[in-house]
């Protein structure tokens, strides 16, 4: 089970989260991921900077309907294709391990409810052991 702080944190339903945390908590959480991105030494290249305020909204956007919220991701561009829209970026297991660490960083700036905390940090995890795209 996930741990924050020293803390057993029990793992709420996906579908919860939103209604846990509500948009102000997606909103802090990507700011907060956002704000580490460019001066990020092997992420930072693969985000166009003319677009992280797009590429923010993208993943509030993302993360609302994914967790119980209003689908709005899926209204403006359609099923997230995850896979696909990520196959141009090289993604090693080293760029893995640092979305995970900056997401992770973010969490803890965003203060989240700590059951909702843990929902995510597995989904992220996961996700983006999913991405990963080369060797």
């Amino acid at each position: 089970m996930p741990q924050k702080w020293g803390i057993l944190a029990a793992m709420v339903p996906e579908d919860e989260v939103y209604g846990r945390i509500g948009e102000a908590g997606f909103a802090r959480l990507v700011a907060a991921f956002y704000r580490r991105i460019p001066s990020d030494d092997l992420l930072g290249p693969m985000y166009p900077r003319h677009d992280l305020a797009g590429a923010e909204q993208r993943l509030c956007d993302f993360l609302v309907g994914r967790f119980g919220g209003p689908q709005r991701y899926i209204a403006r561009r359609g099923h997230p294709r995850l896979r696909m829209r990520h196959a141009p970026f090289a993604i090693d297991a080293s760029a893995r391990d640092r979305w995970v660490a900056l997401m992770d960083a973010a969490l803890a700036e965003a203060a989240l409810e700590p059951d909702s905390a843990a929902t995510l940090r597995a989904f992220f995890a996961d996700t983006a052991s999913f991405l990963i795209n080369r060797g």
